[in-house]
């Protein structure tokens, strides 16, 4: 058992935080979270009927994936309304029965946030395409052909081929940054930014507590619609659709006027926060945190996905990113999420458990993908089962995003508790791992360290506020420590499959990602076990 001992010294006074500065996040895809009437997908009633697993897990606040109408051709950000429910997830009351109850339990709420492009099913859309001289015309990107009569430019979708689709009707093309059934909205047109600050301030009068904004670097294109260099790295192993090196597409810098505005409208409500998805390399992050005018609270940060699991490279990858942040900007962590391999698989069932108390203790706010928690790993899905169009329209690299999407196990038997129905992805059964309620009554589970760990975070407030000096990265150990005021906490995690010994100040083990290793005094030097991750003071 991750045994935890009282602390041996009182802690120091704990810093005033924002809610998404002090507390654990926790992604939900909700497709497949929970079904709560049997058709086989995840709905609003199916996370009201969890919220005790995420109270007794310890998060602070759930985003929710979207939850408008939809055909769900991309798992729901096909949107053909932004201000309603679609019928296969619940309704507005639903919604906000949904929203008293987490919020009694003192979790909020963030939606997915979808501003780019709608469905091709929207009334926007559909009036758009229906003239040239239409109201709603400019509301989306249309282009005349190329003189040869194909599409405007090289541009290239996200999903693979090009960008451009031709409407039959009218003779022009419009884009698509993804499926060509995601038309792009025009965000060079002030009524479309209003038309979403509207739909923003819909959701925030609800009692919505943020949005996470879908592809919130994409938002605007180069206003000449020049063709997009090739790029120099690409080769027979790179996917088609990135040929291209996205100059024209990708972070214009337009877009950052549009993310300053939509922190206004944020900023009209009290106590709300905007997650974003963008590039966060060195040189673009402070401007979508904001620098000078305040933009994002959090550039979601998917960096430690994107490194060799090594102690050299996760600590190279922690102090290129904490270095990177402009003054008074708060740090975030991912290690997973919809659209990100499971970290289980990435880096074997032993590390995930050292994975998770890293993301924990790491200065800034954690993002945990639901899951994860218990373990969850890549599921191989059937082709023809996938659902996936990244997989459907770019086969053979491995692209496909199912596998990360499968129902979760709740417990042992059809579908996992997930579905009395057929749910939409496969459940594998028997579950890859133990399900919820096995992890929940066995003290050594994986969930129980999550549960610990998210304990000890919201107790130490070095943990929470402190800073953080890198002691080691090398010989297979990341240690670090947090410091508030003049208390300490060192973490030490062992990235390996051997025994290895560490020299470290701090003498009293609080916790260790191990079960049985007894809290209390170290005696003599600290021996890590293979795949040990310990937090001392």
């Amino acid at each position: 058992m991750q045994r935890q001992a009282k602390d041996p010294a009182d802690p120091v006074p704990r810093p005033a935080l924002a809610w998404w500065q002090a507390r654990v996040l926790y992604q939900i895809f909700v497709p497949s979270f929970q079904d709560s009437n049997g058709d086989g997908i995840g709905d609003l009633d199916g996370v009201i009927g969890r919220i005790d697993h995420l109270a007794d897990l310890g998060v602070g606040a759930v985003w929710l994936t979207p939850i408008h109408p939809s055909p769900l051709a991309d798992a729901g950000y096909d949107i053909t309304d932004h201000a309603a429910v679609g019928m296969v997830f619940g309704d507005l009351p639903t919604f906000d029965r949904l929203v008293a109850a987490l919020h009694a339990r003192d979790i909020r709420l963030i939606l997915d946030f979808v501003p780019n492009h709608t469905g091709d099913g929207h009334p926007w859309f559909r009036e758009s395409r229906a003239s040239r001289d239409g109201v709603r015309r400019d509301w989306y990107v249309w282009r005349d052909p190329a003189p040869d009569g194909g599409p405007p430019n090289n541009w290239l979708s996200r999903f693979g081929g090009s960008a451009w689709t031709q409407d039959p009707e009218t003779g022009q093309f419009y884009y698509h940054a993804f499926l060509p059934s995601q038309p792009d909205l025009n965000w060079r047109n002030p009524a479309v930014r209003e038309a979403m600050h509207d739909v923003m301030r819909f959701w925030l009068r609800r009692g919505v507590d943020g949005f996470r904004i879908d592809a919130a670097a994409v938002l605007a294109e180069d206003a000449a619609f020049r063709d997009e260099p090739p790029d120099p790295a690409f080769d027979g192993d790179t996917p088609p659709p990135e040929r291209n090196r996205r100059t024209r597409t990708d972070c214009q810098l337009v877009t950052l006027d549009y993310l300053a505005a939509m922190r206004g409208v944020a900023d009209e409500f009290p106590d709300r926060v905007l997650l974003g998805e963008v590039d966060t390399a060195p040189d673009k992050l402070p401007a979508f945190y904001g620098e000078p005018i305040p933009r994002l609270h959090l550039p979601l940060n998917y960096r430690l996905l994107s490194v060799p699991w090594k102690a050299a490279a996760l600590g190279r990858a922690i102090d290129e990113f904490l270095e990177a942040l402009p003054v008074g900007a708060w740090p975030n962590w991912v290690l997973g999420s919809h659209d990100k391999a499971r970290i289980a698989s990435r880096v074997g069932a032993d590390q995930a458990r050292v994975a998770a108390m890293l993301l924990l203790t790491l200065p800034g706010t954690p993002l945990l993908y639901a899951g994860d928690e218990i373990g969850m790993p890549n599921v191989s899905v059937p082709v023809k089962w996938m659902r996936d169009p990244f997989e459907q329209r770019v086969p053979g690299y491995g692209l496909g995003r199912d596998p990360y999407r499968v129902p979760l196990p709740w417990c042992e038997g059809p579908a996992g508790g997930f579905s009395t129905g057929e749910p939409w992805l496969p459940a594998p059964s028997p579950p890859p791992v133990p399900p919820v309620a096995a992890q929940v009554r066995d003290p050594g589970s994986l969930l129980a360290l999550y549960r610990d760990l998210i304990a000890l975070r919201a107790r130490r407030p070095e943990l929470q506020a402190g800073t953080y000096d890198r002691l080691r990265a090398e010989g297979g150990v990341l240690a670090y420590a947090r410091r508030l005021g003049g208390d300490r906490v060192t973490v030490a995690l062992n990235l390996t499959a051997s025994r290895l010994e560490v020299a470290v100040a701090a003498r009293h083990l609080l916790l260790s990602t191990l079960p049985g290793r007894a809290d209390g005094q170290l005696k003599g030097p600290l021996v890590l076990s293979p795949h040990e991750g310990v937090i001392l003071v």
